[in-house]
């Protein structure tokens, strides 16, 4: 059985938390996520905090039962505090603006890439370099800063392109002139 599935999940002041047939749903301060549960597990609301359990012990509930509780987890947490990531833009000329629910990136090609915010998602960008993806749906935060980081990932060189925040680029020596 799976260790972080066993653990109960603790709800905070101002969740609400209904389940239906074979959906949850987690209302907080910030918006409403929906899941669908599936089958294999079941979900059990005590005071104040979820259990997750398996109906049975075959493969295919061990392989989910963990998961469904970290993305339980992850639902309470994003109604109540939301989740962020940072990206920086490395490179002489690179930069980024949003106006409206468009992002328009400078990267170095010959055209402006624009990039359109999905529901949910908001972007503020700070000095030009620097973008904070922010939203309630972990899974969504994470997709957008990956789509949007694919448009010039940094390369080994120079270092230029979009990066995550405390990301390491592991540098390259470049060739050495003559013999």
């Amino acid at each position: 059985m799976s260790r972080i599935g066993k653990k109960p999940i603790e709800i905070p002041e101002g969740v609400k938390i209904t389940q239906d047939n074979s959906t949850i749903e987690v209302k907080g301060s910030k918006g409403t996520l929906l899941m669908k549960v599936p089958s294999e597990v079941e979900i059990i609301l005590d005071n104040g905090t979820i259990v997750v359990k398996g109906r049975s012990n075959d493969r295919k509930e061990r392989s989910v039962h963990g998961l469904v509780r970290t993305l339980i987890a992850n639902m309470v947490t994003g109604v109540t505090t939301g989740f962020e990531k940072t990206l920086e833009i490395v490179g002489v000329g690179y930069r980024a603006e949003v106006k409206g629910d468009i992002l328009r990136l400078l990267l170095g090609y010959s055209h402006p890439v624009e990039y359109k915010i999905p529901d949910g998602i908001s972007v503020k960008v700070d000095k030009q370099v620097i973008m904070a993806i922010s939203g309630i749906d972990k899974e969504l935060v994470g997709r957008v800063a990956a789509e949007i980081r694919s448009f010039r990932k940094p390369e080994p060189y120079k270092g230029k392109g979009i990066k995550y925040s405390g990301e390491y680029i592991r540098r390259k020596v470049g060739k050495s002139a003559g013999a």
